[in-house]
């Protein structure tokens, strides 16, 4: 048996999805500029697919351009807040993915831009009084926070936080690539500038993904040489990959809270399972916590002799999951997002696990399996956990 407990990082593509691509990989082909029926048909299929993303998220289509996945999202993002916005602070934490943070830094350091990070509170959570304090000593700022820690699983208030921003004349972006598709979005009441999704991220394919700029906001291109979406990003359109989000998307919009509950009862099994059965296991940030990204779970497990290797005995035994962000490609770092809010123990593994709509409880149950055989569990060591002290 092989388990894949390693969604955070990419989704398997739902079968449906794929049935929707494929009429654009062989029979309508055309260039979307081109102006014969070739080149009509598969433009109307990108409008088409805009107005499904925009409808789902109750904005102009307008308003969504299309990108090749979350980190040219957040750098478009961030970059405006330098070229077009007139913005002198960045507002940003520790713990955002590197898209975000290493950006960040690098236009501060490059540029007349300050680099402003916000306290976290001891689960990870931001500090939503030092936000205030940060927007009150720096007005139009950019701020950007994520709306779910891909790592931690930490929920960040949108409407809350966008009030505050508001409220200073901040410009916001929030990096929604755990969260689009899988929390409602009404960006007709929400006070926000900036979105971003990855398609991959919601059993789409890989290499596409959206950038929402909310109208009142006007920004040059990044990418230059052609008039696509809306003379903001030159370059032929992935055409497929367009039709593919917009079909992922319109897929999670059915259910999104059956799927909310189907996956949050698998991850408080796990977390059930862990503390009642792992003695000294650890959970990182909100992760145990229902009111946390209900996809993912973080966990320190107790010091054992596996420990420096337990994401590789994990794999040989069948199971996929991770040591953090699998965004930066054969990092051997340990996680900036643990090290950010203290968590990182020596000589004890740290493990995400994160879920989908197609992960079962069979699969959650091999799983910790697995990992009790690797910590070297007995059955005679787990009766002897006291109730509660786990």
């Amino acid at each position: 048996m092989r388990v894949y407990l390693d969604n955070a990082a990419t989704t398997p593509m739902d079968p449906k999805v794929l049935e929707a691509m494929m009429p654009y990989f062989t029979d309508h082909f055309g260039n979307p500029s081109s102006t014969h029926a070739f080149g009509r048909k598969t433009k109307t299929a990108i409008e088409q697919s805009r107005r499904t993303i925009a409808a789902a998220l109750n904005c102009a289509p307008s308003e969504i351009c299309f990108t090749s996945g979350g980190t040219e999202a957040d750098n478009i993002a961030l970059k405006a807040a330098l070229t077009d916005l007139g913005c002198k602070n960045i507002i940003t934490s520790a713990i955002e993915h590197s898209a975000v943070i290493k950006t960040a830094e690098l236009l501060c350091d490059c540029d007349d831009l300050n680099l402003h990070l916000v306290k976290l509170t001891a689960d990870g959570s931001v500090d939503l009084n030092h936000l205030e304090e940060l927007l009150k000593a720096n007005p139009k700022a950019f701020v950007s926070l994520m709306h779910g820690n891909n790592e931690i699983g930490n929920l960040l208030p949108l409407k809350l936080v966008s009030d505050l921003c508001e409220k200073y004349q901040a410009i916001f972006h929030s990096d929604t690539v755990q969260t689009m598709g899988h929390y409602e979005f009404d960006l007709s009441e929400l006070k926000i500038h900036f979105l971003t999704c990855a398609a991959h991220k919601l059993h789409g394919p890989k290499g596409i993904g959206f950038l929402y700029i909310n109208k009142s906001v006007k920004i040059k291109a990044l990418i230059t040489g052609g008039g696509q979406e809306r003379q903001l990003r030159g370059g032929t359109e992935n055409l497929y990959g367009i039709v593919g989000l917009a079909k992922a998307i319109d897929i999670a919009k059915q259910d999104i809270q059956g799927h909310q509950n189907h996956v949050l009862g698998l991850k408080m099994h796990m977390v059930h399972r862990l503390k009642n059965e792992v003695p000294g296991i650890e959970f990182n940030g909100r992760s145990e916590f229902e009111d946390s990204l209900y996809t993912v779970l973080n966990l320190t497990l107790p010091e054992n002799p596996n420990s420096g290797m337990m994401l590789f005995l994990l794999d040989l035994e069948g199971v996929a999951c991770s040591g953090g962000s699998a965004c930066s490609s054969g990092a051997a770092k340990g996680s900036h997002v643990l090290e950010g809010i203290n968590a990182i123990k020596p000589k004890r593994a740290s493990l995400r696990f994160s879920f989908s709509r197609f992960t079962t409880k069979e699969e959650v149950d091999f799983a910790v399996d697995k990992l009790k055989v690797l910590c070297g569990i007995t059955e005679r060591e787990r009766v002897a956990i006291p109730q509660g002290k786990a």
